[in-house]
């Protein structure tokens, strides 16, 4: 058995490595080690998660997939959950969530009898169903939320969007500027790569113009 990791964020501003600490603390607690880290900015909403399915492809029948959680792995419409659920089946991954505990006794062989053993995996299954659910109305609600206080600015005129940080990209050309790459900027000042790439493309496009 393997335990694989996967860390998510939703967005490149984020940061997806945030709770790899108490992932390998939690592992060491259980006499495990993590064999290797899948690590992504991507919407927890979307099956596009590339890192997601290279561990699913790397992993065997048998092997641990380690999430802080359960919304770390989905927030999934439930055809999507239901695809996603399947391809974790038919690999034999077994998902383990820090918020999930009857799903923690899978991070050690016992030798529980077989009626135990699948009585411990229907009960796993249906929670980790529920917080799947959960965890995507909590998205659409925020998603809800975010629309209709969008909407009651734009009534206002007090809706301007999301603002640029002018000076944290005036940070990142002046690093650009001594001949850093992208990688080497947004390290030297706290962004994201993607960010130093929009304030990159930003000075472009007004020398440009």
């Amino acid at each position: 058995m393997y335990v694989r990791a996967y860390l998510r964020a939703s967005t490149q501003e984020q940061d997806a490595t945030r709770a790899k600490e108490a992932l390998t603390a939690f592992a060491e607690q259980h006499g495990q080690k993590i064999a290797a880290y899948y690590v992504e900015n991507q919407s927890g909403a979307s099956l596009q998660r590339p890192e997601l399915f290279r561990l699913l492809d790397d992993a065997h029948p048998g092997d641990v997939l380690l999430i802080e959680q359960v919304d770390r792995l989905s927030r999934l419409t439930e055809d999507d959950w239901q695809q996603l659920r399947q391809t974790i089946r038919a690999k034999g991954v077994l998902v383990v969530a820090l918020d999930l505990p009857t799903s923690h006794q899978s991070m050690q062989q016992t030798n529980a009898d077989e009626f135990t053993g699948r009585m411990l995996a229907a009960i796993n299954n249906m929670l980790l169903d529920m917080l799947a659910a959960i965890a995507r109305k909590d998205y659409e609600d925020r998603r809800r939320r975010q629309a209709q206080g969008i909407e009651k600015a734009k009534a206002k005129g007090a809706f301007k969007g999301k603002q640029i940080d002018k000076q944290l990209h005036q940070r990142i050309l002046t690093c650009l500027a001594k001949g850093m790459s992208i990688r080497e900027a947004a390290a030297a000042t706290g962004a994201s790569t993607a960010t130093v790439q929009r304030a990159k493309s930003r000075a472009a496009e007004s020398e440009a113009g």
